[in-house]
């Protein structure tokens, strides 16, 4: 952490910094030759608060008014005295970066006892002090967080210092998400101070923000930070763009007139006479923001350059603004979006809606409550302390019943666990975090999973059951069979369908479809402990030596017997019931005359029949007659397993069906479609024989044969 925080007043500003013509009040920053004197002038009379903290107690009050301050006072009296003689290599005493990340923190709203971890987060690493001292003096929590912030040594780790100490990390924070708050927090303050380090380094050290330490920020929800880093990233990534950006901000701001602040100005009279008190603010984009809407639109407009942020008391008036807002304005309904009644799955909370002008300029409108506010820019950090009773703790639900241990963090902790070796482990993680959209699907007993953008069902199975995923052999996506490969979407219902067989395992190809680290490492883990399995999808299995998948039963009759008897005025007429629907009592049926003097018998509602009405076909009346017996056609689809059709075959003569010739298809992702032809001696007995088929293990539904559509 030390090597990495160096003062840009040497070497030239790397941080993004508002021209000084813009409307926006900068959020003052600490002085650090200011504080680097007071370290240095020691602790204030006994009792008080040194000098140096004062700031920080400040911010933390304004937050916390009740908090104790007596172990922030103690833990920065350690902490100085620790670091004490260590310089950074701006030459201001390092005592300056840990109350710069302390004051990151509070200013967040952290609780007291992450400010206290937060002081003494590199004394481990770069002083005398040891983890039982931090125990003894201040408690398991901080020593906890301290410990979990703190890096593993190159001497013992080599090369894979680094990611090991972000697996140590993220272990850490799967119990107490406060770690990776601190970490966030100091690597803020070294991007800040990043100046002085060698192109090749800043390069480096930016590059990991980019690929791991942002998208944890966004997965936590501290979008306070997460921007900040964002764009101390792009200016040292990306100079060129950077300056582009910054020269169109002071473009914009040296303009005369403003078209965000005149919208927000009818805001404000429209909330004023609908009575409903709300602060209406104008939130400028920060820079990577503003560089993205102008790669996609193009030339800005002023309204381009922020948005507008609504802030109201209650839950309800959110809505309450929304209606008046698109009574009263001109909405742009492509743009709304509720992260009310949905949360996103980082806790944040907003209604986004956009208006627009009469002369095309379209503003977008965040509305929230002044909770939501604080949640959307501290994230977790605004959840307090994960420690207290949950009776204290605010309802939520889904995954925010538990804050120490979001869904995404699950599922990065499970599969880390299975990374052979910190190669694999770093390049998974970079990868698994750079995709930075979830969905969120429901479970049939109302759960939720939550999984990121462009996941399968495949992944969904993997999420939810781990390696007993292996025995998954289908889904139902939103009520309907879906294939292991779908794409799920955000709301999508899953129901994952496992097999009862303990041989059941995964197929090769699902590796195809496996999006998330968490379902490939599992797949690939078990192909490797079972090199010589056959891997291939489970095919049926014959009920006998002539009915092999994919070809009719050999010893077919060349000419079947008769069906039902069927009744047509069409005197001398052979009357053949139809294939493509296999009609049967007391089915609703048609006749239509054909070459040779045939009747062809179909159900009413079949398609062939309709295309034969409309062709001009002869309709000849129809009726059954007194026969009972019948011959149907029947379709079948399953997923593939031992015994299958042996299972099939045996219910079908429990129930007194003949079978005349049966297909099977070859499986398809374990799935298999099976054709039947039947002959059943009472067509009353057809709907017993259906629900008999369908209970068979790995059956998941059983059909009548119907024409195609066209």
């Amino acid at each position: 952490m030390s090597a990495e925080a160096t003062n840009p007043a040497t070497a030239g500003p790397v941080a993004p910094t508002a021209p000084t013509v813009a409307r926006r009040k900068s959020r003052p920053r600490i002085d650090l030759r200011r504080l680097g004197r007071a370290a240095l002038l020691g602790p204030a009379t006994r009792g008080k608060l040194p000098a140096a903290i004062g700031h920080v107690a400040e911010a933390h009050r304004a937050h916390h008014p009740d908090a104790d301050l007596g172990p922030l006072r103690r833990a920065y009296l350690l902490a100085e005295s620790s670091h004490r003689g260590q310089m950074r290599k701006s030459g201001e005493p390092y005592i300056t970066h840990p109350l710069a990340v302390t004051l990151i923190l509070a200013q967040l709203g952290a609780e007291t006892t992450t400010l206290v971890a937060s002081l003494l987060h590199d004394t481990v690493e770069d002083t005398e002090v040891t983890l039982d001292q931090v125990r003894e003096q201040f408690g398991e929590e901080v020593r906890y967080l301290v410990d979990g912030v703190t890096k593993l040594e190159k001497v013992d780790y080599g090369a894979a210092a680094e990611p090991e100490t972000f697996r140590k990390m993220l272990v850490a924070t799967g119990n107490d998400v406060r770690v990776m708050s601190i970490k966030l927090a100091d690597r803020l303050h070294n991007m800040r101070t990043l100046g002085v380090m060698r192109p090749e380094k800043q390069a480096r050290i930016a590059k990991v923000t980019r690929d791991v330490l942002i998208p944890l920020a966004e997965r936590l929800g501290v979008q306070a930070l997460k921007t900040e880093l964002e764009d101390l990233v792009f200016a040292i990534l990306h100079p060129e763009e950077y300056r582009t950006v910054r020269e169109l901000i002071a473009q914009n701001a040296a303009r005369a007139d403003d078209p965000l602040e005149e919208i927000a100005e009818e805001v404000r009279a429209v909330l004023r006479e609908a009575d409903i008190p709300a602060e209406v603010l104008i939130r400028p984009r920060h820079f990577v923001s503003l560089h993205r809407v102008s790669r996609k639109r193009g030339e800005l407009r002023g309204t381009d350059f922020g948005r507008l942020l609504v802030l109201v008391n209650e839950d309800a008036d959110c809505y309450g603004v929304l209606g008046e807002l698109h009574t009263c304005m001109t909405p742009v309904v492509s743009e709304f979006k509720d992260f009310i009644a949905v949360p996103k799955f980082n806790l944040y909370q907003s209604l986004h809606t956009a208006v627009a002008r009469a002369d095309g300029q379209i503003a977008e409108v965040l509305i929230r409550t002044h909770q939501m506010h604080r949640t959307a820019e501290a994230g977790v950090i605004a959840l307090g302390n994960p420690y207290t009773a949950p009776e204290e703790q605010a309802a939520a639900d889904g995954e925010r019943v538990d804050p120490t241990r979001p869904g995404w963090l699950s599922r990065l902790l499970d599969w880390q666990r299975a990374a052979p070796d910190p190669d694999t482990f770093w390049s998974t993680l970079r990868e698994d975090l750079a995709q930075d959209r979830e969905i969120t699907v429901v479970r049939p007993d109302g759960g939720t999973l939550g999984l990121p953008e462009g996941a399968t069902c495949v992944d969904a199975a993997y999420a939810q059951y781990g390696d007993d995923a292996h025995a998954c052999i289908g889904a139902r996506v939103n009520g309907r069979l879906a294939r292991l490969s779908t794409v799920l979407h955000d709301g999508d219902t899953v129901q994952l369908l496992m097999g009862q067989d303990p041989a059941s395992e995964p197929s090769r190809e699902w590796l195809e479809h496996a999006h998330t680290p968490a379902a490939r490492i599992a797949i690939q883990r078990w192909l490797a402990a079972h090199p010589g399995a056959d891997t291939a999808p489970a095919e049926a299995q014959a009920p006998a030596e002539d009915a092999a998948p994919g070809r009719p039963t050999a010893g077919v009759p060349a000419e079947p017997p008769p069906g039902a008897d069927v009744i047509a005025d069409m005197p001398g007429a052979a009357v053949r019931l139809a294939g493509c629907c296999t009609p049967v009592p007391p089915d609703d049926i048609k006749g239509f005359a054909v070459r040779g003097g045939v009747v062809t018998v179909h159900r009413a509602e079949c398609a062939v029949a309709e295309r034969m009405r409309e062709r001009g076909r002869t309709e000849v009346g129809v009726r059954w007659g007194d026969s009972a017996g019948c011959r149907v056609t029947l379709v079948a689809e399953s997923f593939g397993r031992p015994h299958l059709l042996a299972d099939l075959t045996e219910v079908m003569a429990l129930e007194g069906a003949e079978i005349i010739s049966a297909t099977v298809a070859p499986p398809t992702e374990q799935r298999v479609h099976h054709s039947y032809t039947l002959q059943l001696p009472d067509a009353a007995r057809l709907p017993a024989l259906m629900r008999a088929m369908r209970d068979v293990p790995g059956v998941y539904d059983v059909n009548r044969a119907q024409g195609p559509a066209s």
